[in-house]
């Protein structure tokens, strides 16, 4: 159940709440090393992201409980981020408060449906897409860029606005094929 995969999903969990405290001493202060600390932590659950995944499929060691805690704190982290992040956080430029509707709704939609499936079906096959993993990206892209005090994040915001609806979409797609085929 614990192998190697598992405990770095598990300290990316982990890295989630001293993301979130980097971020509010951040805006209590002022202090950069606090918004560097944020960085650091984001691209560091990114990386972890990465590494779960490749010693997972090199070593053979997928399992069920990583099937669904990597997805978990994939979400976890980018929808903590993108919340706070709306927020106004000392000198960094808010992301638009639709944004965080957008990528919440997205995943909601995905949970909910799965959770349907599964009830009425008797089983759901979780089916990542190349959207799905567009939209992850571009939104891991927009954190990194605020987080980074970029200017003119409009690039990449519009590219995780538009991936996340589509994967949305795609989703839902995917999710009444899979409840109109019984074979499948």
């Amino acid at each position: 159940m614990f192998n190697l995969p598992n405990t770095i999903t598990l300290i990316r969990i982990l890295l989630i709440p001293l993301f979130v405290l980097s971020l509010l001493n951040y805006h209590e202060t002022g202090d950069e090393f606090f918004r560097r600390a944020a960085l650091f932590l984001f691209i560091a659950a990114g990386v972890s992201d990465a590494l779960d995944g490749f010693f997972a499929r090199v070593r053979n060691q997928r399992t069920t409980l990583g099937s669904f805690l990597d997805p978990l704190a994939d979400k976890a982290l980018l929808i903590t981020a993108v919340v706070m992040l709306s927020l106004p956080m000392g000198r960094l430029t808010r992301l638009p408060s639709w944004f965080p509707v957008l990528v919440v709704s997205r995943d909601a939609i995905i949970v909910l449906g799965s959770l349907l499936i599964h009830m009425l079906t008797g089983r759901m096959t979780p089916r990542p897409s190349i959207w799905g993993k567009c939209a992850t990206g571009f939104q891991m892209i927009t954190v990194g860029w605020v987080l980074c005090r970029i200017p003119q994040q409009v690039v990449p915001l519009s590219l995780a606005a538009v991936f996340t609806a589509v994967s949305g979409f795609d989703y839902i797609y995917q999710g009444m094929r899979q409840m109109g085929s019984p074979g499948d």
